[in-house]
């Protein structure tokens, strides 16, 4: 077996559930911004809302669902996009000892049929009467649901009405008698391959998480003086938004809470808010970039910001030869070149995002190595890290002030890195999950005498930094018997401003093929440069230009890669992948399976030409 790597704490430094954190920081900071919630007369106002408040509509609700029979240890669902009451709703279960049971809002009925019956669910939160429709097709008599509220119809008032009169000790005695050893919410994977698994967290599991992080990289999240604050659009079903909720209280950090990620209310929601730290995944960065580049080529400055993108990539370039010891830092002549275009470009940049942001963390996969370089010269550097839902999120993060781009960091304070035999990334430390619900054979099968097994594939760097190289089964074996890793061809090939998603496809075929998707806003923006009749994809994909355009792409990113590797086929898409399809992850992942399932007729087309 490996060695024990970095030591870590066999005990955490704490007592007591996640609830605590509200009922102390009231006690302590009563006057304290804890959260920031939509305004309700203006549309892009926020109401502030203190720890005093905050805690006690937490404790109100949470009387509210004692009143209603639910009791220590059951088990109840919330199924919802990133909102407030979310927060409000879990902190109140929490508080009396329940286990919280995320589900993510696009889940089919099938997928929802199973959680309430895995995890016996007692009773569940849903946001709207299309959830409710989705949970009652999905109830039978297998499941002991006896219980459903939901949002859109003021339960959390209803909850407070209904616990009016109760003793506020009553809460006090359950939150006080939860340990950090108890479940605090079984997430469950996103069911990518078979049947979604239920991850049993820990309260210890997610404070240890965002309790190393805040220790670590709390300097890092506002200037000194300023209030740090954070936008969460992140799913609350995903252990990476509940950890940056659960991170956010922990830590004094104004909270908000945005459901939509559509460009068009994400960046209006963000200027607004003017958050100073920013949880993202890349595909969110990648976004964020085009759209300033389409916005520059609409105004006629294309090579003006081409040249400043350049420029922002060599000065983050000297900056990281520099932090290693390997170089010198950016040079008289790039410093100046440096401060011009931060007035006329980046400056523009960083006000899309509010205009605090200096720092960022990336998660959810890989970010590219370009595409972080970029950023960190424009003034926001991006913190690349790793993590699981069996890792209660983040396991390996970027050191601050040594950031290597490309690589997702090194293992955070308390946890360690193994690569094995086979290049499969292993992980252990006091964030590792408890096991799956349910399921022994499946935790045997990543549990290893303390070491859990991720399926991803990777290696350290002569530093020490975790470079992931892709996941095990997606590891693509052509007919010819070459294996060849799919990650790296995407990622080339999402550079381009035309294409949104790419697929690789190959299993036991003769090559290396693609499917590709091409960006809406991208595409109109195009056809408006060359003087095109405006039409959707749908009627594009045999676009004789538009097919120029990507193999130009494909050919480019076969440089980097073997002929055995290289993409000989591609296939346009008439529409997107989306959460809404089924066809993505809550953190915008591709299901690999459910699109080549999906796609199986165009998949074949690729190999019958």
């Amino acid at each position: 077996m490996p060695g024990s790597g970095p030591p870590f704490r066999a005990e955490p430094p704490w007592s007591g559930g996640l609830a605590e954190t509200v009922y102390e920081t009231a006690h302590r900071d009563p006057s304290l911004v804890q959260v920031s919630r939509r305004s309700a007369t203006q549309p892009d106002g926020w109401e502030p809302m203190t720890a005093e408040q905050f805690r006690d509509e937490v404790l109100a609700v949470a009387k509210g669902f004692l009143a209603n029979g639910i009791r220590f240890g059951d088990r109840v669902a919330l199924m919802s996009r990133t909102r407030y009451e979310w927060t409000v709703l879990a902190y109140a279960l929490w508080s009396i000892g329940v286990e919280i049971v995320p589900v993510y809002p696009t889940s089919s009925i099938e997928q929802v049929r199973w959680i309430l019956y895995d995890a016996q669910v007692r009773a569940i939160v849903v946001e709207h009467e299309n959830h409710a429709m989705t949970v009652a097709a999905a109830t039978d008599a297998e499941t002991r649901l006896s219980a459903i509220w939901q949002m859109d119809l003021g339960c959390v008032a209803t909850l407070i009405d209904q616990g009016t009169g109760m003793d506020d000790d009553l809460i006090h005695r359950h939150h006080a008698a939860v340990l950090p050893d108890q479940v605090a919410a079984i997430c469950y994977t996103s069911g990518t391959t078979g049947t979604p698994k239920g991850c049993l967290i820990t309260h210890a599991n997610l404070a240890a998480e965002c309790d190393i992080l805040l220790e670590g990289w709390g300097g890092i999240i506002a200037e000194p003086g300023v209030q740090p604050s954070i936008l969460n659009f992140l799913p609350v079903a995903h252990i990476y938004g509940l950890m940056v909720v659960v991170a956010c209280l922990r830590g004094g950090v104004r909270l908000g809470h945005q459901p939509d990620l559509t460009p068009e209310a994400l960046l209006p929601a963000l200027a607004s808010f003017q958050p100073t730290f920013l949880f993202a995944v890349p595909y969110i960065f990648e976004k964020i970039f085009h759209k300033a580049r389409r916005t520059a080529e609409e105004a006629g400055r294309i090579s003006l910001f081409d040249k400043a993108a350049a420029v922002a990539v060599r000065y983050a370039e000297a900056v990281e030869r520099h932090s290693t010891g390997s170089g010198h830092g950016p040079g008289p002549s790039l410093k100046v070149l440096h401060a011009a275009y931060d007035r006329l470009v980046y400056s523009k940049l960083r006000a899309v995002l509010g205009g605090q942001v200096r720092n960022a963390v990336s998660g959810g996969s890989t970010l590219r190595r370009e595409l972080g370089l970029f950023f960190a010269g424009t003034g926001i550097t991006v913190y690349d890290g790793y993590g699981l839902t069996e890792t209660a999120g983040g396991i390996t993060a970027q050191p601050p002030g040594a950031v290597r781009f490309g690589t997702v960091g090194k293992p955070i304070p308390g946890c360690a890195v193994h690569i094995a035999s086979d290049s499969e990334v292993w992980v252990r430390g006091d964030t590792v999950f408890a096991g799956y619900l349910n399921n022994p054979k499946a935790t045997e099968a990543v549990l290893r005498d303390g070491w859990f097994a991720t399926g991803d594939m990777g290696h350290l760097d002569g530093e020490g930094y975790l470079v992931i190289t892709g996941r095990k089964k997606d590891i693509i074996i052509t007919s010819g018997g070459k294996s060849v890793a799919p990650l790296p061809l995407e990622e080339q090939l999402r550079h381009h401003p035309l294409i949104s998603q790419c697929l690789i496809v190959g299993d036991d075929q003769p090559y290396i093929a693609a499917l590709i998707t091409v960006d809406p806003e991208a595409l109109a923006h195009w056809q408006a440069l060359k003087g095109k009749q405006p039409m959707d994809i749908t009627a594009m994909t045999d676009d004789e230009d538009l097919r120029a355009q990507i193999q130009r792409a494909v050919s480019r990113a076969n440089t980097r890669v073997s002929r055995a590797e290289s993409i000989r086929a591609f296939r346009i898409l008439p529409q997107e992948f989306s959460l809404d399809s089924g066809l993505m992850t809550p953190t915008l992942k591709l299901k690999r399976r459910a699109i080549t399932g999906a796609y199986a007729a165009d998949i074949k087309a690729l190999y019958t030409r």
